[in-house]
């Protein structure tokens, strides 16, 4: 395809993003300083046209880009601009004190939905390779206990725990000082492995309460947040415009599963990916596009992250938030280690 063609094709879509007005020869010839004249642009949209490139929606004489084009444009055209100092800025202080994984991802999606102005989805952090770092266990009342599970990576899980026999608030003591030796600096996974015959150690009186402090830990410690994601800006999908007034029932239908959102996010890497109307597995979402990439921190991929609106969206743009955000989450998580 003639560079011309393919200029013309961006004046398209970067029109139709700003106006949802089908764009007329006259238009792109005024707004994008391309040298050549009205006529000339109309032999060249006839040209996308056959490809099925642009396609007309009515008896107007503009054009709107189809699926194939909006593909050819991210593909050829579209670049991962590099946001603003402003925007850096701000993302910067949104994200500013977060402590733990919850406040991170909460704060994540808030803000990706905030500066893209769609539908925002963030997975939780995957936490295979986080540590220990800290397990604080207090006694409540004689038979219950309230456990602490705090990792490198910022995790906090806070489980109260009801025992089947009164424990002294020494003996608990020791328990809590064994376990710390136990696990502490030792990965997730692995933390079963380090408390086997743990009980061992303890009179027969106390063991039965203690194998259950024991259990609780090792469930806390095998967990699957990453199964996790949460969400931001649905109320976005009804700005979009006539785009999604006749299929947003089910899209938004396909967003309320956690399956789904979860298999939106699987394929995502380390480079911003992008899936345009039917290129998406999930048929409720075939009148949308989506914008994924995986975030990490310096021992690898952690999780995923992504926007969803419209196939009129603005891709560049779209692109370069995902892109930024991801990276910051990514330090935010180095950080935390």
């Amino acid at each position: 395809m003639q560079d011309r063609q393919l200029e013309i094709l961006r004046a398209i879509v970067e029109e139709y993003v700003a106006t949802e007005e089908p764009v007329g020869s006259k238009a792109i010839a005024q707004r994008h300083s391309l040298g050549v004249s009205p006529a000339t642009i109309r032999n060249e949209m006839a040209v996308l046209e056959e490809a099925g490139l642009i396609t007309q929606p009515h008896t107007s004489a503009g054009r709107i880009p189809t699926n194939r084009g909006y593909r050819l444009f991210v593909d050829k055209l579209a670049e991962v601009k590099p946001l603003s100092n402003p925007e850096r800025r701000a993302i910067e202080t949104f994200l500013e004190g977060a402590l733990e994984v919850d406040d991170i991802v909460a704060r994540t999606v808030r803000l990706l939905a905030q500066i893209t102005k769609q539908v925002a989805v963030v997975q939780y952090p995957t936490l295979t390779k986080s540590r220990v770092r800290h397990m604080e266990l207090v006694l409540l009342h004689p038979s219950r206990a309230m456990m602490v599970l705090i990792t490198d990576s910022g995790r906090v899980d806070q489980r109260i725990i009801e025992l089947p026999f009164d424990i002294a608030e020494d003996i608990l003591a020791e328990v809590h000082d064994k376990l710390n030796r136990a696990i502490q600096g030792h990965p997730l996974s692995g933390v079963a492995h380090q408390l086997e015959g743990f009980t061992k150690n303890f009179s027969a009186s106390d063991r039965n309460s203690i194998a259950v402090i024991v259990a609780s830990l090792v469930e806390i410690a095998v967990e699957r947040p990453e199964e996790k994601v949460v969400l931001a800006g649905t109320a976005n999908l009804a700005r979009s415009g006539q785009e999604l007034t006749t299929t947003i029932l089910p899209v938004l239908e396909a967003l309320e599963e956690q399956v789904v959102l979860l298999r939106l996010l699987s394929d995502a890497s380390t480079n911003v990916q992008v899936r345009i109307g039917d290129e998406q597995n999930e048929r409720g979402l075939h009148s949308t596009s989506l914008v994924t990439m995986g975030y990490g921190n310096n021992e690898g991929a952690l999780g995923a992250l992504g926007i969803l609106g419209p196939t009129r969206m603005d891709y560049a743009g779209s692109m370069a938030a995902v892109n930024a955000v991801a990276s910051y989450i990514g330090h935010f998580l180095s950080e935390a280690n």
